[in-house]
């Protein structure tokens, strides 16, 4: 392990050339598909419908030769050839434990750990808390939920391997957060953007000025909005904190980027992940800065390898070295939205979080807010109406409310409703927040 005073955890790997990281990425590549291909029915099948085979992987861009595995694919295998499919690589005796997506689009997806995954996810996460500040000695405060949620226990796992103090706090209710922040005193707290807030929130509320508490930075994951810029200082400024960005999937690893003290983008753990962009319609890579959906094939992984996996997770990749001295790729703004999450509305095309960006940029209103789909059945046409807590005077509603939603059309090149509702009004929540409420006539969901 690195020295306290070293801006780097693992110094060699985190600083490889592109060339040296884009080779010791093919030959991880390479390892990987021949195993997948030998070892698991459910990848040979989808490899030899597109008639391809592990030779033909000579170089990292000859997988885009290669198929795409989705989550439904995933789910239906699954239930084809239950509990768990075929598409585990390791024996079961080297299985050591399982942590299913967190289903709340669909049936969970079972994602198996080996011992050699669970000391990598291990690694790469103690790794990523270094890059923004922890050190042994700090008081982890971890409100990640813990069992059958990956984020949880890696990022406890990884508190250890720095030889840090965790409180396993997980999700339980904020008045019990608040209780051990201030008897224990940690330095960093672990937590979903909405759950930070709402700490904060309640903090106010009692009266405890930021400044009062012992926390120094945080990161936060799980949903959008550590990186959006509005809401990032909501929370550095409710917590008295530096905040930082964190992005994970179960299918693929809880932690697998974050952001550096520099703040400008999270990076990948290229060592063990080759990350590609890709047009959400054509499924071909995009130029280099320009959003597309995350693919991301696991180099290391020995239970439930994914190869070429869709995210359906939204953003950029910038290859470009970063300040601090890391060369492996980030993702500037970090997840821009999900591809299933996308609100077209009279044209426009737009993502919650940019929805976010508006209204935490505006101090009249709370934390809280939804995004409420509705139909006008008279012209059979979709109304979308942003309802936010308001905090302003009953005078400057009007006023307030023609500012807010002009802010919204400058953001979303759209201008939708905007609905004012007394404080604490909507639900706050311990996980991860659900923003869009689809009422529309001929909605499904």
């Amino acid at each position: 392990m690195a020295t306290p005073d070293s801006q780097f955890y693992h110094e060699e790997i985190e600083t490889l050339s592109r060339k040296k990281l884009e080779e010791l990425q093919l030959e991880r590549l390479r390892w990987q598909v021949n195993r997948c291909y030998d070892g698991s029915q459910f990848h040979r099948d989808k490899m030899d419908d597109a008639g391809v085979n592990p030779a033909d992987i000579r170089s990292i861009e000859d997988i885009l030769q290669f198929p795409i595995t989705t989550k439904q694919e995933l789910r239906d295998e699954q239930a084809a050839h239950p509990p768990v499919g075929r598409y585990s690589v390791a024996p079961t005796s080297h299985w050591r434990e399982v942590h299913p997506s967190t289903g709340t689009t669909g049936a969970p997806v079972y994602n198996l750990w080996a011992e050699e995954d669970i000391g990598n996810i291990t690694d790469w996460t103690a790794r990523t808390k270094w890059s923004f500040g922890v050190r042994p000695g700090h008081v982890i405060h971890n409100a990640f939920s813990y069992g059958l949620w990956v984020a949880g226990l890696a990022s406890h796992y990884a508190a250890r391997q720095l030889g840090c103090f965790c409180v396993p706090i997980g999700a339980t209710p904020v008045e019990r957060q608040i209780e051990y922040i201030l008897n224990l005193k940690p330095d960093m707290i672990l937590a979903t953007p909405s759950f930070a807030l709402y700490i904060a929130e309640v903090l106010s509320s009692e009266g405890i000025d930021p400044d009062e508490i012992s926390l120094k930075f945080g990161c936060f994951g799980g949903e959008p909005g550590a990186a959006v810029g509005s809401t990032r200082t909501r929370i550095e400024k409710g917590l008295g904190i530096s905040a930082f960005d964190y992005y994970g999937l179960a299918e693929i690893g809880p932690t697998i980027a974050s952001e550096c003290g520099e703040q400008r983008g999270i990076h990948w753990a290229e060592d063990h992940l080759l990350v590609e962009v890709l047009d959400e319609e054509t499924q071909m890579p995009v130029e280099e800065g320009t959003p597309g959906v995350f693919v991301i094939s696991h180099l290391t992984k020995r239970a439930t390898p994914m190869i070429r996996y869709w995210t359906n997770d939204i953003g950029i990749l910038d290859n470009s070295t970063c300040r601090c001295g890391r060369t492996h790729a980030r993702s500037p703004g970090g997840i821009i939205g999900r591809a299933d999450d996308m609100i077209v509305y009279r044209g426009a095309k737009f993502y919650p979080a940019q929805v976010e960006k508006a209204l935490r940029s505006f101090p009249q209103v709370t934390d809280e807010f939804r995004i409420r789909m509705t139909t006008d059945s008279g012209k059979g046409t979709d109304i979308c109406t942003v309802v936010a807590e308001y905090l302003g005077e009953n005078h400057s509603e009007a006023s307030d409310l023609a500012r807010l939603r002009q802010e919204l059309g400058n953001e979303l090149q759209v201008k939708p409703y905007v609905e004012f509702v007394p404080p604490n009004s909507l639900e706050r929540t311990v996980f991860k927040a659900k923003r869009l409420q689809d009422d529309r006539e001929n909605h499904d969901g």
